[in-house]
Protein backbone atom coordinates (compact mmCIF):
# COMPACT_ATOMS: atom_id res chain seq x y z
CA UNK A 1 0.00 0.00 0.00
CA UNK A 2 1.34 3.60 -0.65
CA UNK A 3 1.04 6.25 1.92
CA UNK A 4 0.70 9.06 -0.04
CA UNK A 5 -1.93 7.35 -2.00
CA UNK A 6 -3.91 6.81 1.32
CA UNK A 7 -3.53 9.96 3.37
CA UNK A 8 -5.26 11.13 -0.05
CA UNK A 9 -8.36 8.75 0.05
CA UNK A 10 -8.39 9.23 3.83
CA UNK A 11 -8.60 13.26 3.37
CA UNK A 12 -11.39 12.62 0.89
CA UNK A 13 -13.18 10.64 3.27
CA UNK A 14 -12.83 13.06 5.96
CA UNK A 15 -13.81 16.05 4.19
CA UNK A 16 -16.55 14.95 2.19
CA UNK A 17 -20.16 15.68 3.92
CA UNK A 18 -21.72 12.64 5.14
CA UNK A 19 -24.75 12.16 3.07
CA UNK A 20 -22.18 13.18 -0.16
CA UNK A 21 -20.70 9.87 1.29
CA UNK A 22 -23.79 7.85 2.33
CA UNK A 23 -25.27 8.28 -1.55
CA UNK A 24 -21.87 7.12 -3.26
CA UNK A 25 -21.42 4.45 -0.57
CA UNK A 26 -25.41 2.90 -1.33
CA UNK A 27 -24.80 3.39 -5.27
CA UNK A 28 -22.18 0.73 -5.37
CA UNK A 29 -24.17 -1.62 -3.19
CA UNK A 30 -21.62 -3.24 -1.43
CA UNK A 31 -22.41 -5.04 1.93
CA UNK A 32 -18.96 -6.18 3.34
CA UNK A 33 -18.62 -8.24 6.69
CA UNK A 34 -16.54 -5.90 9.08
CA UNK A 35 -16.55 -5.93 13.06
CA UNK A 36 -15.76 -2.68 14.70
CA UNK A 37 -12.44 -2.79 16.78
CA UNK A 38 -13.40 0.48 18.24
CA UNK A 39 -16.70 1.75 17.99
CA UNK A 40 -16.96 5.64 16.91
CA UNK A 41 -16.57 8.19 20.15
CA UNK A 42 -16.04 11.41 20.17
CA UNK A 43 -13.84 13.48 21.81
CA UNK A 44 -11.12 16.62 21.76
CA UNK A 45 -7.99 17.26 19.52
CA UNK A 46 -5.67 20.51 20.84
CA UNK A 47 -5.55 22.90 17.15
CA UNK A 48 -2.38 24.68 17.20
CA UNK A 49 -1.53 27.26 14.87
CA UNK A 50 1.63 30.11 14.22
CA UNK A 51 1.13 33.73 13.94
CA UNK A 52 1.78 34.46 10.17
CA UNK A 53 2.82 30.99 9.61
CA UNK A 54 6.49 31.05 10.59
CA UNK A 55 5.62 32.56 14.19
CA UNK A 56 6.27 30.61 17.27
CA UNK A 57 3.71 27.85 17.80
CA UNK A 58 0.41 28.85 20.26
CA UNK A 59 -2.70 26.57 20.92
CA UNK A 60 -5.94 28.00 19.20
CA UNK A 61 -8.54 26.15 20.43
CA UNK A 62 -9.93 22.27 20.87
CA UNK A 63 -12.43 21.02 18.04
CA UNK A 64 -14.00 18.14 18.31
CA UNK A 65 -13.27 14.77 16.51
CA UNK A 66 -14.73 11.33 15.89
CA UNK A 67 -12.72 8.36 15.70
CA UNK A 68 -13.52 4.62 14.99
CA UNK A 69 -11.69 1.70 13.99
CA UNK A 70 -13.19 -1.36 11.81
CA UNK A 71 -11.85 -4.59 10.69
CA UNK A 72 -12.45 -6.77 7.90
CA UNK A 73 -13.49 -10.35 7.75
CA UNK A 74 -10.26 -10.56 5.87
CA UNK A 75 -8.18 -8.57 8.38
CA UNK A 76 -7.29 -5.48 6.96
CA UNK A 77 -7.91 -2.68 9.67
CA UNK A 78 -9.62 0.31 8.75
CA UNK A 79 -9.53 4.11 10.72
CA UNK A 80 -10.70 7.15 10.22
CA UNK A 81 -10.63 10.52 12.15
CA UNK A 82 -12.83 13.45 11.15
CA UNK A 83 -14.00 16.67 12.89
CA UNK A 84 -17.18 17.28 13.89
CA UNK A 85 -19.54 14.53 15.56
CA UNK A 86 -20.84 12.48 13.11
CA UNK A 87 -20.44 8.53 14.22
CA UNK A 88 -22.01 6.56 11.49
CA UNK A 89 -19.91 8.93 9.35
CA UNK A 90 -16.56 7.74 11.08
CA UNK A 91 -17.97 4.20 10.92
CA UNK A 92 -18.62 4.12 7.10
CA UNK A 93 -14.90 6.22 6.58
CA UNK A 94 -13.32 3.31 8.06
CA UNK A 95 -15.05 0.59 6.15
CA UNK A 96 -14.13 2.29 3.11
CA UNK A 97 -10.49 2.70 4.45
CA UNK A 98 -10.30 -1.13 5.06
CA UNK A 99 -12.02 -2.27 1.32
CA UNK A 100 -9.47 0.47 0.00
CA UNK A 101 -6.55 -1.88 1.02
CA UNK A 102 -7.89 -4.81 -0.36
CA UNK A 103 -7.04 -5.43 -3.89
CA UNK A 104 -11.03 -5.78 -5.30
CA UNK A 105 -12.04 -3.02 -3.14
CA UNK A 106 -9.88 -0.54 -4.32
CA UNK A 107 -10.24 -0.80 -7.78
CA UNK A 108 -14.30 -0.54 -7.15
CA UNK A 109 -13.87 2.41 -4.71
CA UNK A 110 -11.54 4.50 -6.41
CA UNK A 111 -13.14 4.65 -9.61
CA UNK A 112 -16.71 4.50 -8.26
CA UNK A 113 -16.57 7.07 -4.91
CA UNK A 114 -13.03 8.12 -4.51
CA UNK A 115 -12.25 9.76 -7.35
CA UNK A 116 -15.44 11.14 -8.00
CA UNK A 117 -15.85 12.89 -4.85
CA UNK A 118 -12.08 14.32 -4.97
CA UNK A 119 -12.75 15.80 -8.18
CA UNK A 120 -16.15 17.56 -6.74
CA UNK A 121 -14.21 18.79 -3.84
CA UNK A 122 -11.33 20.36 -5.92
CA UNK A 123 -14.20 21.56 -8.33
CA UNK A 124 -15.92 23.38 -5.34
CA UNK A 125 -12.18 24.63 -3.91
CA UNK A 126 -11.41 26.33 -7.42
CA UNK A 127 -15.08 28.13 -7.54
CA UNK A 128 -14.21 29.00 -4.34
CA UNK A 129 -10.90 30.57 -5.14
CA UNK A 130 -12.46 32.12 -7.94
CA UNK A 131 -14.79 33.92 -5.88
CA UNK A 132 -12.32 35.06 -3.42
CA UNK A 133 -10.23 36.27 -6.80
CA UNK A 134 -12.84 38.38 -8.13
CA UNK A 135 -13.49 40.22 -4.46
CA UNK A 136 -9.36 41.38 -4.42
CA UNK A 137 -8.88 44.45 -3.97
CA UNK A 138 -5.26 46.28 -5.26
CA UNK A 139 -4.04 49.35 -2.84
CA UNK A 140 -1.74 51.64 -4.63
CA UNK A 141 -0.38 54.94 -3.29
CA UNK A 142 -0.85 58.11 -5.65
CA UNK A 143 2.02 60.33 -5.51
CA UNK A 144 0.51 64.38 -5.46
CA UNK A 145 2.94 66.85 -7.21
CA UNK A 146 2.58 69.06 -3.99
CA UNK A 147 4.54 66.62 -2.14
CA UNK A 148 7.80 67.87 -4.07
Amino acid sequence: MNTPQRKQWMSVLARTSFSELQRGWQALQLAPDYQLIRAPEIGLAQVRARMGSSGRPFNLGDVTITRAVVKLDSGELGYSYLRGRNKPHAELAALIDALMQTRSGHEVLDKGLIAPLAAQKAEQEECTRREAAASKVDFFTMVRGEDE
